[in-house]
């Protein structure tokens, strides 16, 4: 856990510092990105779950993994991909039309999902378990509020039964994760400076988080960690890919 806290949260840093110090790229570009996961996925994308998951028709969504599948992708990808749209559309666009500009971007995007989705939660757990370590797991039952105490035992018996290939697959799905925002960026980048005949891109990049996000939860349930985080790498590598053809030879 300690490992993955220090990954999680220095890793993103390190990869910016190296990005503004050596390449120049504006700080404020990776801060925009940051901003937008921020703003889109944490806070809009979350109310709409809140919305949908908790009304009428949650249960039949989240009870059958198809619906489950295309709703958590198409959330994620009107979510991220608009957000990523409208601020390089209008955010970023007194910035260079660089590449650079775009993985700057995307590691403001992807790397504050590591650090929060990631990064924090790995500080969060570690803290926990060596409070349970120290034999305080009584104390903090019986402090938990009303009604939580149950929640907080399953909490407990989920720290417990994690070890370290778990939690690298995790880190491992973490760093997925970025290589697929920064390439997702490049992609929606070479859309919007470019525009005209390159216009199909914003929908290219809309499919691709969308099959993305969508394939992951399908997976989840049918086939092992291990082979998840093969096959989520390999849908991140692919589209690494496609936004390195689609910038090759241009700066």
């Amino acid at each position: 856990m300690a490992v993955g806290a220090l990954v999680g949260i220095f890793a993103p840093v390190a990869l910016v510092w190296w990005l503004v110090k050596k390449y120049n790229v504006n700080l404020s570009t990776v801060l925009i990105g940051a901003g937008v996961f921020v703003v889109f996925a944490l806070v809009l994308e979350s109310l709409v779950h809140q919305l949908v998951l908790k009304g009428p028709s949650g249960s039949a969504i989240t009870g059958n993994i198809w619906y489950y599948a295309l709703y958590g992708g198409a959330m994620a990808a009107l979510f991220e991909e608009g957000g990523r749209f409208m601020a390089m559309k209008f955010l970023l666009r007194k910035e260079p039309a660089s590449a650079l500009t775009g993985v700057g971007y995307g590691l403001g995007h992807g790397g504050a999902e590591m650090i929060l989705v990631y990064g924090i939660t790995m500080i969060a757990n570690l803290s926990l378990s060596a409070m349970i370590n120290s034999g305080q797991a009584d104390t903090l039952l019986a402090s938990a509020p009303a009604g939580a105490e149950e929640q907080m035992r399953a909490q407990f018996a989920a720290l417990e039964g994690l070890g370290a290939g778990s939690l690298l697959l995790g880190l491992w799905e973490r760093v997925s994760a970025l290589i697929l925002q920064v390439s997702l960026s490049l992609i929606m980048w070479a859309a919007v400076r470019r525009g005209g005949k390159w216009l199909w891109l914003v929908l290219a990049a809309f499919l691709l988080h969308f099959f993305a996000d969508g394939i992951t939860v399908v997976l989840s349930k049918s086939a092992s960690t291990l082979v998840v985080e093969v096959v989520v790498f390999a849908l991140a590598v692919a589209v690494g890919a496609i936004a390195f053809m689609l910038w090759k030879g241009r700066k």
